[in-house]
């Protein structure tokens, strides 16, 4: 029988996949991590997921199917009435309708809820975290895209099922091309499968950088933020050139949000956003005030709290939404 305050939480990532297994006062009693897989479709990701959920289960000392729901952060568009995600691009062969509730489900016999992934982040951010203290903020997930998320009088604002999109703001007409396929988004600058794009590019071309050998040395073979943090902590010209461009192409997008919006604060998070901290955090801060219509009355700007766990913790909360 399923014990009603276990519950298991996945976030979905680009490069990998959380899993954690909570109890009803959000305590972690298991963790575990695996590798997003780079090809075999929706299944193999499927399969990675259920494998994942099933390490963190054994950390907890509890069988996956004792857990009362597992909930996943997914990237792309969903449809939790459904359990589909449409347009997950950064994941292997998930460009249509993928029915990744179910896949999961047949593989571990344990219901799913989905969720967005920057969205059920965000909701943990709002309720546990960085912005639990905030009325209206702008949450900023710097990862393998640019997530973005709205809370406006403590709620995420849901538009009409697509909005708080900051990564697809435009920062510059024309401009770079961006994963999405369209010219000058923030993503375009500062998401890190478009930073590693670059990176290639650069090194194909003649310049010299550290990022490659990090990767190496790392066994990886994707720039992870562990990989672009070592290059920057080894004074890496390229990788400080490009990180640096990510942060004024970020801090456009958000002064020109909360331009619009006049929110409280800003929270970032994400692979990059995390690993980064507090002192990219500010970098962000002082890039936007150039921008701000009211630069007097700047939000705050805050490192998100729950760090790495935000996306499986916030994803964990989509079973606590299904069974109250």
């Amino acid at each position: 029988m399923p014990v009603d305050h276990l519950r298991g939480g996945i976030d979905l990532g680009g490069t990998k996949i959380e899993a954690i297994v909570v109890d009803g006062d959000h305590k972690l009693l298991g963790q575990a991590r695996r590798a997003t897989p780079t090809s075999g479709g929706p299944q193999a990701v499927a399969n990675e997921i259920a494998g994942a959920i099933g390490d963190a289960a054994k950390l907890a000392s509890v069988d996956v199917n004792r857990l009362s729901g597992i909930g996943i952060g997914t990237p792309g568009a969903v449809d939790a009435q459904a359990g589909t995600v449409t347009s997950a691009k950064n994941l292997p062969g998930c460009e249509g309708v993928v029915p990744l509730a179910e896949l999961v489900q047949s593989a571990t016999g344990v219901g799913v809820r989905l969720g967005n992934d920057v969205g059920v982040a965000l909701d943990a951010e709002a309720r546990l975290g960085a912005g639990r203290d905030l009325a209206s903020f702008v949450g900023v997930f710097w990862g393998t895209g640019i997530g973005g998320g709205v809370i406006l009088h403590g709620k995420r604002w849901l538009g009409r099922g697509a909005a708080g999109e900051l990564g697809h703001m435009v920062v510059k007409m024309d401009g770079a091309i961006c994963p999405c396929g369209r010219r000058g988004c923030v993503e375009a600058y500062a998401g890190r499968r478009a930073l590693e794009a670059r990176a290639r590019k650069e090194h194909a071309e003649g310049r010299k950088t550290k990022l490659f050998k990090a990767m190496e040395k790392k066994g990886l073979e994707r720039m992870t933020s562990s990989v672009w943090a070592h290059a920057l902590e080894h004074d890496d010209e390229l990788a400080h050139e490009l990180i640096d461009r990510a942060v004024d192409a970020l801090a456009t997008g958000i002064a020109s949000t909360v331009n619009l919006l006049d929110v409280e604060g800003v929270v970032i998070g994400g692979g990059l956003g995390t690993r980064l901290g507090d002192e990219y955090a500010q970098r962000i801060r002082d890039a936007m005030r150039p921008h701000l219509f009211v630069p007097e009355r700047e939000p705050v700007v805050r490192v998100a709290e729950l760090g790495d766990l935000s996306g499986a913790l916030g994803a964990s909360l989509l079973v606590l939404d299904r069974t109250h």
